[in-house]
C-alpha cells in the first residue's frame, strides 16, 4: 500500500490505467477562461487581417491555437489535471508542459506580430514597451535562463509545492508562475516576434545548453533527495494503488530531466530554421545591393560616355561595373604598367 491509510479511507481518483489516461477529464475554469480569451483574441486578429486582404501564416496559427493553448488544456484538464494531486510523477509531467511546451508554441505563434498587423495603434504602444530599457534589462539572456531554472527549484524545494496541492488558488497561481518564465525565454530567443534586443544565435545556443543542464540538475536533485517532497500530504492521502511514494518521486524526477531535455529538440529545430531564413534574407539583401551598384555604375559610365561623345554601349563594355563601384575600386582597379606595387618588382 502506497499510503498509510486503508483503501476505504482513500477518496481520490481510481487507479490510473491506459484507458483512464484517455478518458479522464476535469474542468479547470480559470485555465479554460484564459485559453478561450487568448484563442478568441488571436482568431479576432486573424479575421481582421483577412478582411483587410492580408493572410496570416497558417503555421503560426497552428502553433498558437493547437500547440500552445492545446498544451495548456492537456496539462490542466486531461488525466494530468485529474491525477496531478495524487501522483508526484503526473504533476512533474504537467509542470514540464506548462513551463516549456505551452510557452514554446505560444511564442512560435507570433502574437505580438499579429497584434501589430491587426491593430497598428496597439502594436505601436506594445512596441514602445518591448523596446524600453526595462524590457532590455529583464530579458537579458542570463536573466531569462536563470528564471527558467530557478522557478522549478523553488517550487520543489520550498513549501510552495505542497501549498499548491492543498489550495486551488495557489495551484492556479503556480500554473501562471510556471508559464511566464517560459514565455519570456522562448519569445526573446526565438526572435519570431519583435524583441527588446536581438542577440546572436550563438548566444541562444549557449543559453539553451545552460537550460538543458538546469533540467538535468533539477531532475537528479529530486531523484537523489532522501526526503519525500510534500511527504505529509501524500502520506495523508493514502493512495492504495500505483508505485510507492519514494518510487513515484524518482519517476517524477526522471520525467523532469528527460522530458525537459526532449522539449529542447523542437526549440533547437525552430532556431535552426530561423538561422537559415536569416541567412537567406542577408544573402538576398547583399545580392540586391550588388545589383543596385552594378546599375548605378552602368548609368555613370553611360552618362560619362555621352558627355565625351562616345557611344554608350562601347563605353559600358569598356569598363567592368566593379571598377566603378566605390566599394570595390580599391580592390579591382587597373594598375598602370609603370606603377607596380612594392611586393611585385619588375623582372630583371
Amino acid at each position: 500500500m502506497a499510503g498509510s491509510l486503508t483503501a476505504s479511507e482513500y477518496s481520490g481518483p481510481p487507479a490510473l490505467t491506459l484507458s483512464r489516461a484517455f478518458t479522464s477529464w476535469t474542468l479547470d475554469l480559470p485555465v479554460l477562461l484564459a485559453v478561450l480569451v487568448a484563442a478568441g483574441l488571436y482568431l479576432a486578429g486573424m479575421r481582421r487581417l483577412h478582411r483587410a486582404g492580408q493572410r496570416w501564416p497558417a503555421g503560426a496559427a497552428v502553433a498558437f491555437l493547437a500547440g500552445g493553448t492545446g498544451a495548456m488544456v492537456i496539462a490542466t484538464m486531461s488525466f494530468l489535471g485529474v491525477y496531478q494531486g495524487v501522483l508526484f510523477s503526473v504533476r512533474a509531467v504537467q509542470n514540464v508542459l506548462l513551463l516549456l511546451v505551452a510557452p514554446l508554441f505560444l511564442a512560435m505563434g507570433r502574437p505580438l506580430s499579429l497584434l501589430t498587423a491587426a491593430r497598428p495603434g496597439l502594436g505601436a504602444r506594445a512596441g514602445a514597451v518591448v523596446h524600453s530599457r526595462a524590457a532590455r534589462v529583464l530579458t537579458f539572456p542570463a536573466i531569462t535562463a536563470l528564471a527558467l531554472v530557478i522557478v522549478p527549484f523553488l517550487l520543489y524545494f520550498t513549501p510552495w509545492y505542497e501549498a499548491g496541492l492543498r489550495s486551488d488558488s495557489v495551484r492556479e497561481l503556480t500554473y501562471a508562475a510556471l508559464m511566464v518564465p517560459g514565455l519570456v525565454f522562448f519569445w526573446t530567443l526565438l526572435r519570431v516576434d519583435p524583441v527588446p534586443k536581438a542577440y546572436p544565435y550563438l548566444v541562444t545556443l549557449w543559453v539553451t545548453g545552460a537550460e538543458v543542464i538546469g533540467d538535468a540538475v533539477l531532475g537528479l536533485a529530486i531523484i537523489a533527495d532522501e526526503h519525500l517532497i510534500a511527504g505529509s500530504y501524500y502520506q495523508a492521502l493514502g493512495r492504495p494503488w500505483g508505485p510507492s511514494l519514494r518510487a513515484d518521486q524518482v519517476i517524477g524526477g526522471g520525467a523532469l530531466w528527460i522530458l525537459g531535455d526532449l522539449v529542447g529538440l523542437p526549440f533547437l529545430a525552430a532556431m535552426l530554421i530561423q538561422m537559415i531564413r536569416e541567412d537567406e534574407r542577408e544573402a538576398a539583401q547583399v545580392d540586391a545591393e550588388l545589383d543596385a551598384g552594378a546599375r548605378a555604375a552602368a548609368g555613370a559610365v553611360t552618362a560619362g560616355a555621352e558627355t565625351a561623345g562616345v557611344a554608350p554601349a562601347a563605353a559600358a563594355d569598356s569598363q567592368p561595373w566593379w571598377e566603378s563601384d566605390p566599394r570595390f575600386t580599391g580592390r579591382f582597379r587597373s594598375v598602370d604598367p609603370g606603377e607596380r606595387p612594392p611586393w611585385n618588382p619588375p623582372v630583371a
